[in-house]
């Protein structure tokens, strides 16, 4: 596939400015859409957009297939009559800037409850209709919401009652019935959250915004997915807990490798329904996604598989994928959607092969490009058409923070390349690297345009308190899009439109000639 030579910006939901603690499908984020339209932009990248569970982190989420509930507009909930302003009041959160999941919990889900109660009523026959449409996961992922709920948000792997631990009929059905209210609660949540994000997601579309969205390619072993069909996962029959769990080995990022400890797949398992469970994954996923981005490509080839219990990553293995044999049938089965590949971390020649054999872009990341030989593949000079370029990713620095802490000689050479200097500013003078790039897409982190340091980075691998990190609403500002937009135009990334402008342009200026 290709992107047409274009540009996009990376912020997830959770950074947007809201005064409620978190980003939302709010005003805000239609705002950051004019936003990417005044700075000539085609693409917005938003990550992950499931609730999180442990750690905050939308890589952890409770469900592959649901939206986050903190994600709701509590504004748009007043327009349409179900809260009150007033139910507003005390709920404001001190600092703009930092997302408080701790406030969060204690304080959003009362006024979803108050939601919930008020429009249930109104909009029965349409929410019944979108609870219809999504059947088993929809109702499989409130009934796991709800039992955790009766059990104290316990991970399901320490519910009490092993009846519904292991979804024996009887216990299902009697669960089903005993918690129907907050069953039909978390149900229509969800009902709320497609609402918002789909009116969002098409706004966007007709302003010519595309949206790339990430699918992990792990499950939390604290979701509904896995409770709801264990059978596909590397699990004990006995107790359900885990054989292997998942990392990747010791890399740049961590000497002892990062311990992700989701439960890996049963491939072979998978192969024998030709792998059903992915299908339906990526389908639901698509229907939130222009663009699909794909985590830990190479997990498909290899994955590094760590003995439940280890405490670190350093003693695990790499095991043989479904390679091919998956890639393929996902390629056929989704022609029509767009993928990228996120082949990022230890690469090896198989693991490229496989890239090329998927057709799907692969990501270069300036930031990784720095040893001072010029042979890494992330060095611009070395990128193809059939890739994404990035500055960074949500997963490092921004680029004034990695300049503040690179090695000297890393920096030297940064400096020599893109030619970085103050008065342009060295933030800068990398995004024109980027722009300036044979690569057909270039995201950039809005991190990165306005210059920001470490304490911007959305995550850093291998450690908690992460995906905090909110935009000042001031800095989305008229002067920073014709800022963007001009240095967009003049590396030809512009939107469809304008480049069409540029076209007439250029060929009336040499027909004067």
């Amino acid at each position: 596939m290709s992107f047409k030579r274009s540009a996009g910006i990376l912020m997830p939901i959770s950074s947007l400015p809201s005064p409620y603690g978190i980003g939302t499908l709010g005003k805000a984020a239609y705002d950051f859409v004019d936003f990417l339209v005044k700075a000539d932009q085609s693409f917005w990248q938003v990550l992950p957009i499931g609730p999180t569970s442990y750690g905050d982190s939308p890589y952890q989420s409770f469900s592959s297939a649901a939206g986050n509930p903190y994600f709701i507009d509590l504004d748009l909930l007043v327009q349409d009559g179900l809260l009150d302003k007033k139910d507003l009041k005390g709920i404001r959160v001190e600092d703009p800037y930092c997302v408080d999941y701790g406030f969060l919990y204690e304080t959003r889900f009362k006024l979803l409850i108050k939601a919930y109660r008020n429009g249930i009523e109104k909009y029965r026959d349409d929410f019944y209709k979108y609870a219809y449409e999504n059947g088993s996961w929809l109702h499989n992922y409130a009934l796991f919401m709800a039992v955790k709920g009766y059990f104290d948000m316990k991970s399901w792997l320490e519910w009490p009652d092993q009846d519904i631990r292991f979804r024996r009929p009887e216990a299902m059905e009697r669960y089903s019935e005993m918690l129907h209210e907050e069953i039909e609660f978390y149900k229509f949540l969800q009902y709320l959250f497609h609402k918002q994000y789909n009116a969002l997601r098409q706004y966007a579309n007709n302003k010519g915004i595309k949206i790339i969205g990430d699918l992990p390619i792990y499950i939390a072993m604290d979701s509904c997915e896995i409770w709801a069909e264990p059978d596909q996962f590397q699990l004990k029959e006995a107790d359900l807990m885990p054989s292997d769990v998942s990392g990747v080995p010791p890399d740049y990022f961590s000497k002892t490798g990062q311990l992700w400890g989701n439960p890996l797949y049963n491939w072979d398992r998978m192969k024998e329904n030709g792998y059903r469970w992915w299908i339906e994954r990526i389908d639901r996923v698509s229907k939130y996604f222009d663009v699909i981005r794909i985590d830990h490509f190479r997990g498909f080839e290899e994955y590094w598989s760590i003995p439940y219990g280890e405490k670190t990553a350093v003693r695990g293995k790499w095991v043989k994928g479904p390679s091919s044999d998956f890639v393929n049938v996902i390629k056929n089965w989704f022609s029509n959607v767009d993928f990228i590949a996120e082949d990022l971390g230890i690469i090896d020649e198989k693991v490229t092969a496989l890239l090329v054999e998927s057709g799907f872009p692969g990501m270069r990341v300036l930031e990784f490009g720095m040893a001072d030989d010029g042979t890494s593949y992330h060095c611009p000079h070395n990128h193809v058409r059939n890739c994404v370029c990035y500055i960074s990713t949500h997963d490092n620095t921004p680029i004034m923070g990695w300049i503040k802490n690179a090695k000297k000689k890393d920096l030297e050479y940064a400096k020599l390349y893109y030619g970085l200097n103050e008065e342009e500013g060295y933030n800068i003078g990398f995004i024109r690297g980027g722009m300036s790039s044979v690569s057909d897409l270039f995201i950039c982190q809005i991190q990165d345009w306005l210059g920001l340091e470490e304490d911007a980075t959305i995550n850093n691998p291998g450690t908690m308190g992460n995906w905090k990190w909110r935009v000042d609403r001031k800095m989305l500002n008229d002067k920073l899009a014709r800022k963007i937009a001009k240095m967009t135009y003049s590396f030809d990334r512009g939107r469809p439109e304008n480049k069409k402008n540029k076209s007439k342009k250029e060929n009336s200026e040499e027909s004067a000639e």
